[in-house]
């Protein structure tokens, strides 16, 4: 292994507040910084002039460098897309979840071949774009073979893999809901454990009720998956309340909150999930973010990249719509993208730059993180290292 230090950054977030004292950012932020990769780690930040000799030296000539997105949620196992839908929906019809039924139909009919090869095509894309942490999961299959197929493209890939066969009920058990969920917590659940790290449930009207997404998650949790719940997205529901009762690492989509959501998040550990690029793409209510943040509760920002309601990978698009729409500063909206993102995991060896860290990260074309904001739209990412290796 060698050692390769990226001096002359103008601005480098570490994720790591110690390094800001003074105004408490959480983004640690250091100036004229480098930073020293030693192998898949991060083994020195600080001032450039300090840093230490290495084998290999980049000079980052006055750029901004910031930990790699960690993207924790997303559909990217699946087949075909959703075209005709989003144009109806653009001239005016409303979205529902019953749209999932058209990539489940073209997903059981594609080859693993078919499926591996788009997977790692968005999983390219999204390197591209600075995202070096992505969590993806089934739901676009819905019967044992095709849940448990999924999983295992997937987990060939990514360590986190979360299994969804609640995403909603399955075709074949439209009139016995009943049968599906039974079939989701025992035969299928038992195909699909061994290739997962997390267990979701679609908690909303027209596909699981609050009981039913109970029974579920704690099927899996006896199986030793850690529950996280797509909660609140489209109405007000019991999703958020389960995701605190049940220890779930994160609530996605949190769009409709009552008070007594906003302070069950804010007295747990489940971190508050939001996904723009769904309301961008539903022209639907946004998120409150500040009115959680006010709260005390952990946000993550994530793409929710799926072919019909959120068909982006880009993270920074996610954090420009976050800083416009939702209420965040640039500041929160980075960090939500990174150590949130990581939170929304349970890790602590991504999302942040610092000593032991995994060598993850990414060279803006701008001096600042602000730029992902201020500059939307624009390829700003034009490096990227992901466990110590430099991909992009």
């Amino acid at each position: 292994m060698s050692s390769t230090v990226i001096t002359n950054i103008a601005t480098l977030v570490t994720n790591d507040p110690s390094h800001s004292p003074g105004d408490g950012s959480p983004l640690g932020l250091i100036q004229d910084a480098a930073v020293v990769i030693d192998g898949d780690r991060i083994a020195w930040t600080g001032e450039s002039s300090k840093a230490p000799a290495t084998d290999n030296r980049v000079d980052a000539d006055g750029r901004a460098v910031l930990p790699g997105f960690v993207d924790s949620h997303s559909h990217l196992v699946f087949a075909g897309d959703r075209t005709q839908e989003f144009n109806a929906r653009m001239s005016g019809r409303a979205y529902s979840a019953g749209g999932i039924r058209t990539t489940v139909a073209a997903t059981r009919a594609a080859s693993d071949a078919e499926l591996e090869a788009n997977l790692t095509r968005y999983l390219h894309e999204a390197l591209r774009q600075g995202t070096t942490t992505f969590e993806t999961k089934s739901g676009y299959g819905l019967t044992v073979a095709d849940e448990s197929r999924a999983l295992r493209i997937a987990a060939a890939h990514t360590d986190e893999v979360t299994y969804l066969g609640a995403h909603i009920v399955s075709p074949e058990h439209a009139d016995d809901p009943a049968a599906y969920v039974a079939l989701v917590t025992g035969e299928m659940l038992d195909a699909c454990a061994p290739y997962a790290r997390w267990i979701d449930v679609f908690c909303e009207k027209g596909a699981f009720d609050g009981d039913q997404a109970r029974a579920i998650l704690s099927a899996g949790k006896a199986k030793g998956l850690h529950p996280r719940i797509h909660a609140n997205q489209l109405s007000y529901g019991p999703g958020v309340q389960l995701a605190v009762e049940l220890d779930a690492a994160s609530a996605d989509h949190c769009t409709h909150l009552t008070d007594a959501d906003v302070d069950a998040l804010a007295s747990g550990r489940t971190v508050a999930t939001l996904l723009p690029g769904a309301e961008f793409s539903t022209r639907a209510q946004w998120p409150d973010a500040r009115r959680l943040l006010d709260a005390g509760v952990t946000v993550a920002l994530s793409t929710d990249c799926n072919p019909g309601s959120s068909f982006t990978s880009s993270v920074p698009f996610c954090i420009a719509l976050a800083v416009r729409d939702m209420g965040m500063t640039p500041d929160e909206a980075v960090w939500s993208a990174t150590a949130g993102g990581a939170a929304a995991l349970r890790r602590d060896d991504v999302g942040r730059i610092a000593p032991g860290a995994r060598a993850d990260l990414i060279l803006l074309d701008a001096p600042s993180h602000v730029h992902l904001a201020y500059r939307p739209g624009v390829p700003l990412v034009s490096g990227v290292w992901r466990r110590g290796t430099r991909t992009v």
